[in-house]
């Protein structure tokens, strides 16, 4: 009954306990009033009766004293006109029946024989009387009254029923006149329950309960009004940090896992899910070790241990991961122990996908030991290989070749046909090679147009005969390309790897020089080093002078020298020298040009000669002012590579400025050989430089095979006649005729003429006689320091003739 009573709306239960309160109270109402009215009834009635019963017994004391019965019973008499008196009697002091009457209705009935002990009371629905007649304090007798209340109750229940009705009227009328009134309280919650469940259901907690009174309802529903504010901000910040967390969780592009120590997954964001090629819902309760490669799982496993032997660091695994369409991809592990409200233990793991990363290293890794165009391994390859076949060879008493390929003629396949090309014979050939190389010997491209092979367990001699078929097998070879063909050759130069072998260094720079050799005796040729090979040891202390040069040029260990250049006719024209260079080493001795310059030549290092000569000389003669007040001209030496480097023409206009020197003060000399290998370019530079005044000398001259053919198109100032021709001109008729020729050639051309190698002071009158302006020589002045160079004022004082 509670059970159902608690499940009715509010406005049921109010009218229930409306109800239920009017019905009680009727029925509590109802049975008072029966009571009341009972008992009222009962006290009325004995009371009336008892009254008559006394004014009947003071009438009937007469009749018992004088025992007068007729008079008693008309006394009695008054009785019958109450029909609910059925009989009354009348006894004698001896409680005997005096007298008795019985109502017409009842004539059966009869006086009790005793009446002792009898006293006034209810018996059912009867009422007897006891009235005992006293007088004087005697009772003289005693009146008995028995009267049947049947009638008088039911009327009087019938009296009670009708007060009853109108009461159950008077509440009904007030039940339905409460009824509005109960909506003050029905509909306010009514409204308030409503909106809850619309809240519930939708979720949107921007609604709000309508406020009807300021009553309690009112407070209530600002109250629950202000609640649901505060709940309305704590769900947007709720739904905020979880949008957050749900974009750091499930957006994050890594993978994130929670695995127990066994690998059971609990949970698992949507990119792993992805990721893994399934959904979030088919990875629970699934074993991470399901997804791990076979290989990696022990990886995993020693992760999951290292993460729970130390809780507190945070421990990384790179490993592979096999997805669920059977694609491998690499991910970097990040894992720490975690531990949830219940203080359970579990492994929050991050995955980072680094198989692009990974693939990339690879290919870095790949990169770093093979050349890109021809798929050969590269330089650092092979000098890793190199160097173990070193250690190979000392550890096991073996005997190993180093084979150096340089082709021949590959640049003309480049210039003529384009780089596309010559990238084309490069995989050819590099292709060509590595078939035809034993299985277990190695090859790279050096770089360039060079390759090395390393003969394993090959002898000079043995590494020399493949060699040669290699070489065949280049020469052989056709390259085609568009509607052209062409053949090449290969240079190889072989060196011996054996116990004795030094550095890796040593040996390439061996087998670069036998190279070297081969290309210098006419190419296409294969050149084994041995150690007592002249050739190769100057070839040898060139490479060596290559890095002293440079050391030199970043240690400042040049010296700038001159030698006098005087004129025969005229002493009193200034100072006049040409700049020359010497090297100091680190004992201190000043090494002649002859010893570098060939070296310098050949690697290409003559210019950044020139450059360190120019400025060191016109910075020396900035800062030597009485020097320069002296000086009449200084030539300074260009080489070859000087007159086609485009950027020196604006170094040498640099350095002027810089210094403020006079560049009237300054000729520049070229060689023969140079100017005419290099002539558009050396008349460029000639004009360049002459035109801001510049002086220019053309330096051994006659030693070309078209002097004459050329000199009318060089702008020069001076000619150097080369010393081969003056050294002997005393002796050699054929001498003497070159010089005269040249110097009268020079002077037609207004040109002056230098004769160099002037020893003495006969080959100096004998220039003298010919014409020649001006004359150099250790006769003349030997090489010296700048500082001590002063103008000579007098000749051969100190030779003997």
């Amino acid at each position: 009954m509670i059970k159902k009573l608690s499940d009715l709306s509010i406005n049921r239960k109010l009218l229930f306990i409306l109800l239920f309160s009017s019905v009680v109270s009727l029925l509590f109402a109802g049975v008072i009033l029966i009571f009341l009215e009972l008992s009222e009834f009962q006290r009325t009635t004995k009371d009336n009766y008892t009254a008559l019963a006394e004014v009947i017994g003071n009438r009937s004391s007469a009749a018992l004293m004088f025992d007068d019965r007729n008079l008693a019973i008309e006394n009695l008499a008054v009785f019958n006109n109450i029909p609910a008196v059925q009989v009354t009697c009348l006894y004698s002091d001896h409680r005997t029946v005096f007298v008795g009457l019985a109502n017409k209705t009842t004539a059966n009935q009869t006086c009790p024989t005793s009446i002792k002990g009898e006293k006034t009371r209810f018996e059912n629905k009867q009422l007897i009387i006891i009235k005992a007649i006293d007088i004087d304090n005697e009772t003289l007798g005693t009146v008995y009254i028995r009267a049947d209340l049947s009638l008088a109750y039911w009327r009087k229940i019938e009296f009670i029923g009708a007060l009853f009705l109108v009461l159950v009227a008077v509440s009904l009328i007030t039940f339905l006149l409460s009824r509005p009134l109960l909506k003050l309280i029905s509909t306010p919650i009514k409204r308030l329950v409503n909106t809850v469940k619309k809240i519930s259901d939708t979720g949107d907690y921007s609604l709000r309960a309508i406020k009807l009174g300021n009553d309690e309802m009112g407070v209530l529903v600002d109250s629950f009004n202000n609640l649901i504010e505060t709940v309305e901000t704590q769900s947007l910040a709720l739904t905020e940090a979880k949008n957050r967390y749900l974009t750091l969780y499930d957006d994050n592009p890594t993978t994130v896992f929670n695995i127990s120590r066994d690998g059971l997954v609990f949970s698992v964001n949507l990119t792993g899910a992805k990721q893994l090629d399934l959904t979030v819902d088919e990875l629970q309760n699934c074993s991470i070790f399901d997804f791990i490669h076979s290989d990696d799982a022990p990886l995993m496993q020693d992760l999951i241990e290292r993460c729970f032997t130390n809780p507190l660091m945070v421990h990384n695994q790179e490993l592979r991961n096999i997805c669920h369409n059977g694609r491998v991809i690499w991910v970097r592990a990040t894992a720490r122990l975690v531990a949830n409200d219940r203080n359970e233990s579990s492994l929050l793991i991050v995955y980072e996908d680094i198989t692009e990363t990974r693939l990339l290293n690879e290919q870095i890794v790949y990169q770093a030991d093979h050349d890109a165009l021809t798929g050969l391994s590269n330089r650092n390859k092979f000098d890793r290989y190199l160097k173990r076949a070193i250690v190979l060879a000392h550890h096991e008493n073996t005997e190993h070749a180093l084979c150096y390929l340089d082709l021949d003629q590959f640049k003309i396949i480049n210039d003529t046909c384009g780089h596309l090309a010559g990238d084309e014979l490069l995989r050819q050939l590099g292709e060509l090679l590595r078939k035809h190389i034993r299985q277990y010997d190695f090859v790279a491209r050096l770089g360039g147009d060079e390759f090395g092979i390393l003969m394993y367990n090959c002898s000079s001699s043995q590494a020399f005969q493949a060699c040669e078929k290699l070489r065949d097998l280049i020469k052989d070879f056709s390259f085609a390309w568009e509607d052209r063909s062409f053949t090449i050759g290969v240079s190889i130069g072989v060196s011996s790897i054996n116990t004795v072998s030094g550095n890796a260094v040593d040996l390439l720079k061996e087998a670069d020089a036998a190279c070297y050799a081969a290309k210098e005796k006419g190419r296409n040729r294969v050149h084994v080093f041995r150690p007592d090979d002249e050739e190769l040891a100057m070839r040898r202390g060139e490479m060596q002078w290559v890095e002293k040069i440079r050391q030199g040029l970043e240690k400042n260990r040049f010296v700038l020298y001159g030698q006098p250049i005087v004129p025969i006719h005229d002493t009193n024209e200034g100072l006049h020298f040409e700049v020359l260079l010497r090297y100091r080493d680190d004992r201190g001795n000043i090494i002649p040009p002859g010893a570098f310059l060939p070296a310098a030549e050949r690697y290409n290092l003559a210019s950044e000669l020139d450059r360190w000569i120019i400025a060191a000389l016109l910075e020396w003669l900035a800062t030597h002012p009485d020097f320069l007040k002296t000086l009449s001209l200084c030539s300074i030496n260009l080489s070859g590579l000087s007159l086609s480097d485009e950027t020196m023409l604006e170094f040498i206009s640099e350095q002027f400025d810089r210094w403020a020197i006079p560049t009237n003060k300054v000729c520049f000399e070229i060689t023969e050989t140079a100017a005419i290998s290099n002539f558009s370019y050396a008349t460029n530079f000639i004009n360049q430089l002459k035109g801001q005044g510049c002086l220019f000398s053309l330096d051994d001259f006659g030693s070309g095979l078209s002097s004459f053919a050329y000199l009318k198109n060089l702008p020069v100032d001076y000619l150097k006649i080369d010393g081969l021709f003056v050294k002997d001109i005393l002796h050699d008729e054929v001498d003497l005729a070159m010089v005269k020729s040249i110097n009268e050639v020079g002077h037609v051309m207004n040109k002056k003429t230098i004769a160099e190698f002037v020893e003495n002071e006969a080959i100096f009158n004998l220039l003298k006689s010919l014409g020649i302006d001006y004359a150099q020589g250790y006769g003349i002045g030997r090489p010296v320091p700048l500082c001590d160079l002063k103008p000579i004022t007098s000749l051969f004082s100190g030779i003997k003739k």
